[in-house]
């Protein structure tokens, strides 16, 4: 299936088939944003993509670092180089993990 140089600028697909017959591609209906898809629970464990990011990268650190404890800083540092958060989610999304909340 090849789409039309022309027709994927104008927004409409075309599937080429063969080398005379083209038929138009259904609509694939409404595209869910990042912002979105970042916010919902995986049906799994009920993580969200970016809760999912900050377990995998605290496991990569600990095992960077022998197993040791990881500093906040250190970890908030290298979440941010993968997704865009500030300190309040992150803190937010940490208090969530670990079972804990701060007092405001």
């Amino acid at each position: 299936m090849a789409l039309d140089v022309a027709q994927r600028s104008s927004g409409k697909a075309r599937r080429v088939i063969g080398d005379d017959e083209d038929e138009e591609a259904p609509d694939s209906g409404p595209r869910l944003g990042s912002a979105i898809l970042n916010n919902i629970p995986d049906v799994r464990d009920g993580l969200t993509r970016v809760e999912r990011i900050v377990l995998v990268t605290l496991a990569e650190t600990q095992a960077e670092r022998r197993g040791r404890n990881v500093p906040t800083a250190m970890l908030y540092g290298r979440v941010v180089e993968k997704v865009d958060l500030s300190e309040a989610e992150f803190m937010r999304i940490l208090q969530r993990l670990i079972g804990t909340h701060l007092p405001k």
